[in-house]
């Protein structure tokens, strides 16, 4: 009696299984076929990614070398090409690049084309500090802006970023410049006891550091 009963149980989940399947099979073919279609897709989608970023780092060099050989035109072009249609890193490298090559005929352009990727929330910090830096060294050597250029060193070389040692070597040698020897030491000093600083750094630093100490007045 149990295994007619067994039986019966047996047919009945099978007559529901192929009620449940004939009145859903189209929806689980159509999950499916979505789920397939999904994962080609991100995969599509970061093979094309990485295709852009590799064009687009193709089309970079081939404007500085343009810029290079003299050819702002046609570099010019191709960084606005770059600055429109390239993955978001490349578009600012394409940015600053342009600001960069305009420095030696148009400083005042260069300067506002860097303080506004400077002041763009939208972009890396790493980029955005890089473009003050820029534009802080053109002001530099643009008459009437050299408080402003000083003035954003000083709030670089203050901060926490990458760039915060240049900038400080920079105050340093406009401090020498000035005959601050203590300025400038004070700076120099900070440059060596940076955990962070490059070999590179730590040795025009001790150079400089050098070259105060000849300077001060002796008392």
């Amino acid at each position: 009696m149990t295994d007619i009963f067994q039986e019966v149980d047996e047919e009945v989940r099978r007559d529901r299984a192929a009620e449940f399947w004939k009145k859903y099979q189209n929806v689980i073919f159509a999950a499916a076929v979505l789920i397939v279609l999904a994962a080609a897709g991100f995969r599509y989608y970061e093979y094309q990614k990485e295709r852009a970023a590799q064009a687009a780092g193709d089309q970079l060099h081939a404007a500085i070398a343009a810029i290079d050989a003299g050819k702002p035109a046609e570099a010019y072009g191709g960084l606005a090409k770059i600055a429109a249609d390239a993955p978001g890193g490349y578009r600012v490298l394409a940015q600053m690049t342009e600001a960069g090559a305009k420095a030696a005929t148009d400083p005042a352009a260069a300067i506002s084309a860097f303080q506004a990727i400077a002041g763009n929330n939208a972009v890396d910090p790493l980029f955005r500090d890089a473009a003050k830096l820029r534009a802080a060294l053109l002001q530099l050597n643009v008459s009437g802006e050299q408080a402003a250029g000083i003035a954003g060193l000083t709030a670089l070389a203050t901060a926490e970023g990458p760039y915060r040692r240049m900038a400080k070597l920079t105050l340093a040698a406009l401090d020498i410049g000035r005959g601050d020897t203590d300025a400038a030491g004070k700076d120099l000093d900070d440059v060596l006891a940076d955990p962070e600083a490059s070999p590179d750094e730590r040795k025009l630093a001790e150079r400089w550091l050098g070259l105060v100490a000849s300077n001060r007045p002796a008392k």
